[in-house]
């Protein structure tokens, strides 16, 4: 486990996530979306492409289609891409900013691990923006990871921010964890745990937890609106790829040579190792 002042540093984890690939139907919309109300800055951007990020570093790809069907919230796919804020402060400023904009939130939770807030971008793509709490905090006696979903004390966090105003997404914020929904979790365990070599770190009914490096999670999965579905349609608004950040090159290897062992077709190009689930959501590991 990595620790930093009792906060788990999850750039030092053997796995992370790098980005996350959308494909939408109104780019322009989505994009002003993502930049108004979390506070990305745009990377880079083409005729049907919009990198955001914070500086230089790319957290979230739109691809524009406005041909493409929309979402589809009972397909496999997207659960939320959960925002990752570095403190506490950082994410009571961020509510302040979106309750002053009256910007439509679908929930908050405690999960002791973390306080988390949810939303949804235009198209439905499920958001989560958190800040973890120390690690000390998330463990049982016998040093088990504790997970639960509580009442958020909102009064308590605002508090946190001490007057301060957001000022845009932090610089050294990220996109901490991407939780989806599969088709079924025995499935999913036997590609996320063992071909690509995640730890399942906690449970609930109906979903699994995985993690690398003793974090809670840096993905998931669960069935709760899309039980037994099988492979995504084709030409669906939403969730197109997962880039996962390998530390080292040996584990990348491991993870080839597990998924050739399972049959799991792969292509190896200049972005990675490219790897799909079983409901033909890309992975694309690099290191």
């Amino acid at each position: 486990m990595t620790i930093n002042n009792n906060f788990f540093d999850t750039h030092a984890a053997p796995l992370r996530v790098g980005t996350v690939r959308l494909k939408v139907r109104d780019l322009d919309a989505v994009s002003t979306f993502y930049q108004s109300v979390l506070g990305l800055s745009a990377v880079a951007t083409s005729d049907h492409r919009v990198t955001l990020g914070v500086g230089s570093s790319p957290l979230l790809v739109l691809e524009g289609d406005s041909s493409l069907s929309p979402l589809d919230p009972r397909q496999a796919g997207l659960f939320h891409t959960a925002f990752l804020m570095p403190t506490r402060s950082d994410l009571a400023r961020w509510v302040a900013h979106v309750a002053e904009a009256r910007v439509p939130l679908q929930g908050a939770s405690d999960h002791i691990v973390s306080e988390a807030i949810y939303l949804a971008d235009p198209e439905g793509n499920g958001i989560e923006v958190y800040a973890d709490r120390p690690v000390s905090a998330w463990l049982g006696e016998a040093g088990e990871i504790q997970m639960s979903t509580d009442p958020l004390d909102l009064p308590g966090l605002l508090q946190s921010a001490e007057g301060t105003e957001w000022s845009g997404f932090p610089n050294n914020g990220s996109i901490g964890h991407v939780h989806l929904q599969v088709g079924g979790t025995a499935e999913a365990d036997a590609f996320y745990r063992d071909v690509l070599g995640l730890d399942i770190a906690a449970r609930y009914p109906g979903a699994s937890f995985y993690g690398s490096g003793g974090y809670h999670h840096q993905l998931a999965g669960n069935i709760w609106n899309s039980r037994r579905v099988g492979k995504r349609p084709e030409g669906m608004a939403g969730l197109d790829a997962v880039e996962i950040l390998v530390r080292s090159p040996n584990d990348l290897a491991a993870i080839a040579a597990r998924a050739e062992s399972a049959g799991n077709a792969s292509i190896t190009d200049t972005n990675g190792l490219t790897l799909h689930d079983p409901w033909g959501t890309a992975i694309t590991l690099r290191t």
